[in-house]
């Protein structure tokens, strides 16, 4: 993003990107048990922001590790109820939707896990050491989040090594031998990533 602050505390719309995420979460479901996995070095920011804006939605703070990877093992680690469904989502994703929520959570209860997935509308290339030919774009995916688990068989998953592979969480548990479970995501459930996707952001909202 190349702004000074992590792009989950950038002013939108009046407050902090992170804040609207929350928000989305919290008309989701009212009762739902938010763990939010900061950087230490920006709890106490955090905390000044929710002063600021008088935020009133109920969540724990954890504090995260080197990577993703990490970041989520910490916020498993005090989660006891192992009946549970955990769903994973970026605090970058503002605008996922109601529907998908519910979705993957309802999946999730279901077969024991859920990703969001939209498909793609672009034509696709695969580069290779002999230079690159055209894919067949029907049999490829976006990834988006919350990613849903029960987390009786998440939390082994990540009693493993990190390795670079796991770029989410269904690639920490499909490493353990599991089938990832597909659901419809939204298109609008963005990952804000650059100042264009901020001005769209602004734009939607």
């Amino acid at each position: 993003m190349g702004a000074p602050l992590p792009k989950q505390f950038l002013s939108v719309k009046g407050k902090p990107l992170l804040m609207h995420t929350l928000a989305r979460l919290h008309e989701f479901d009212a009762d739902m048990n938010v763990l939010l996995v900061l950087h230490p070095d920006y709890v106490a920011y955090w905390k000044e922001q929710l002063a600021k804006h008088e935020l009133h939605i109920p969540h724990e703070i954890i504090a995260g590790g080197e990577e993703r990877f990490h970041s989520v093992k910490c916020a498993l680690d005090v989660i006891e109820d192992l009946n549970a469904v955990v769903g994973i989502h970026d605090g970058v994703r503002p605008l996922v939707s109601v529907d998908t929520l519910a979705r993957c959570f309802n999946a999730a209860e279901e077969h024991g896990n859920a990703v969001p997935v939209i498909a793609v509308n672009d034509s696709l290339r695969e580069l290779s050491e002999h230079g690159n030919f055209a894919v067949e774009r029907s049999r490829y995916r976006i990834v988006q989040t919350p990613q849903c688990f029960r987390v009786n068989e998440l939390k082994p998953a990540f009693n493993r090594p990190f390795s670079p592979s796991f770029t989410d969480d269904a690639s920490v548990f499909e490493a353990s031998g599991h089938s990832i479970h597909l659901v419809e995501g939204n298109r609008d459930n963005l990952k804000i990533t650059t100042p264009e996707d901020l001005y769209w952001l602004e734009s939607r909202l």
